[in-house]
């Protein structure tokens, strides 16, 4: 009995000390972590090379196959381990290799205007008289039916202007940050999904009609005012390619021609735009590196950020800024040299811009299907993206248990201040733990509402945690957004080592927690949310 009481009064000595030891141990990570993230930081030197010298990063572009080389170069010389590129078919690779859109009656003017993506060159100039001819929907075709021949064709109804009534940049206040913390009851309208990928060919039906017309071209103006142009284009599929050469231009451009086209005579334009396809490979490539973790059955936890960009800029906020925070979070824990419970793995995304079909790709690899043959899960582009969440069973692979936790970043260059729940109370508390070290660097919300549009949705979709980091909107949505201004400029650079230095602190918690995250049941095919609901044609 008295060794039995001697062994217990032992092991009750050491369990304090174990405890003193793992929170010394955790203390001591942290604050290598903020001299990382702080005083060694290269954040601000990666995102000035993926901006100024790879540049815009359209997926499958010869950009993009340099940036997937260097990224890949990168992860390796900070001594990550596992690096390499992860492949699924994707399309045809496009870039821009020079473009010009001017007036030429009644007066010569240089207009602000470029390719959309995926159109065809104009092999040298192309002149013609332009007419406007809105037009979104297959119905409106009969109006301009033998009207549209020898014309570059106007698409957009120009409207009246689109000034800004408020400032454009701007941080979360308090109160903005309380008002996100809101549980938004989810909806299922399987209707409503169905009518929109019926009408995603309409793209090509619009092609189809204007060059049966004998249209030259056409234009469709830019949706924010400012000179801001985006050229975003969605047909990137083998033989998808829209067969009439395709500008989108400055809205303040284009309302000027749309008033001297409706007083006549219509404007003269000439377009010169040479464009380069590459399908030399057509499959697109996620990047993924990792820190290995010292407990192969723990499994691992993961940050990711979408690699590709529109053309217009230079890709720097979106989403080079994301990558980049990703890409230093990984360099702060190998510098730092900490040795989690469980692997951290990092992903830089592609596809996203064409319907978040990289990170929906790992899902489909690594952790579950959806549906089954015959149901659409063939499908390309925006029919994947659109068709995903209404394809049942959600059915799980091998490693569907193996990721605890995802954290995105994907809003640009704002300072973090904190995480989205995602509809998930019981992850709150432990998320507030592990944003608790932060609070004075501005990151300490926890929201439990929803957030959509990129790249953490397919994982939500199949019931694994995960989560997108609430951002100081700065002026990203108002003018950096897809436009051509989104270039390195605009980052912050002090925002951007804050948000590096908290998600590797993040990434670090979740990879050494006792217990993994609390997840939602595998998701089954929810009720309708109102069975009593007439359709709306135009949702």
């Amino acid at each position: 009995m008295r060794h039995l009481l001697l062994a217990a009064t032992a092991l009750f000595a050491l369990a304090p000390a174990a405890a003193q030891d793992k929170k010394t141990d955790k203390s001591a990570a942290l604050n290598s972590i903020l001299d990382q993230g702080m005083n060694h930081s290269e954040v601000m030197v990666t995102a000035q090379y993926m901006a100024d010298v790879i540049g815009p990063r359209l997926t499958n572009s010869p950009a993009m196959r340099l940036a997937e080389g260097w990224t890949q170069s990168q992860f390796s010389r900070w001594g990550l381990r596992n690096v390499h590129k992860e492949g699924f078919e994707f399309g045809r690779g496009w870039s821009i290799e020079r473009s010009s859109v001017r007036m030429l009656t009644p007066r010569p003017i240089q207009l602000t205007a470029i390719p959309i993506a995926w159109t065809p060159g104009t092999s040298g100039p192309l002149t013609a008289p332009v007419i406007v001819a809105p037009m979104k929907e297959e119905k409106d075709f009969a109006k301009w039916r033998g009207k549209l021949s020898g014309k570059i064709v106007m698409l957009t109804l120009p409207g009246t202007g689109d000034e800004p009534d408020e400032a454009p940049f701007r941080r979360l206040s308090g109160d903005d940050l309380s008002k996100l913390d809101r549980f938004q009851q989810p909806t299922y309208d399987p209707a409503a999904t169905d009518r929109r990928l019926k009408r995603l060919d309409y793209a090509q039906k619009l092609d189809a009609f204007l060059k049966s017309e004998g249209a030259v071209a056409y234009a469709t103006m830019s949706y924010r005012d400012g000179k801001l142009v985006s050229g975003e284009g969605y047909l990137f599929g083998k033989g998808e390619t829209p067969a009439l050469p395709g500008v989108q231009i400055a809205a303040e451009d284009y309302r000027r021609l749309a008033r001297l086209a409706k007083v006549g005579p219509a404007p003269t334009l000439e377009i010169n735009s040479d464009v380069r396809f590459d399908d030399s490979d057509t499959q697109a490539y996620n990047i993924i590196a990792e820190i290995p973790g010292t407990d192969p059955k723990a499994g691992y936890v993961m940050a990711g950020a979408h690699l590709d960009s529109w053309v217009a800029g230079d890709g720097a906020a979106d989403n080079g800024a994301g990558s980049a925070m990703i890409m230093e979070a990984a360099r702060i824990l190998a510098a730092a040299g900490v040795r989690p419970r469980r692997t951290i793995r990092f992903a830089l995304w592609v596809g996203e811009e064409q319907g978040i079909l990289g990170s929906m790709a790992y899902v489909e690899q690594h952790l579950a299907t959806r549906g089954g043959a015959g149901d659409g899960a063939g499908g390309k582009g925006m029919q994947r993206y659109y068709g995903f969440s209404n394809r049942w069973p959600v059915t799980p692979l091998p490693g569907y248990k193996d990721l605890t936790a995802y954290f995105n970043i994907d809003n640009g260059s704002g300072k973090l201040r904190g995480l989205y729940a995602e509809r998930n109370p019981a992850a709150v508390p432990i998320l507030r733990e592990w944003l608790a070290p932060f609070a004075a660097m501005g990151a300490n919300t926890v929201a439990l509402r929803p957030t959509g549009g990129t790249d953490h949705v397919f994982l939500q979709q199949i019931g694994i945690q995960g989560f997108q980091f609430i951002q100081d909107p700065l002026d990203y949505e108002s003018r950096i957004h897809h436009s051509s201004i989104d270039t390195f400029d605009h980052l912050k650079a002090e925002d951007m080592r804050q948000g590096s230095t908290i998600l590797a602190s993040v990434l670090l918690s979740a990879a050494n927690a006792d217990q993994a995250l609390p997840r939602p049941p595998l998701p089954t095919q929810p009720a309708v949310t109102d069975p009593f609901a007439y359709s709306d044609d135009d949702d």
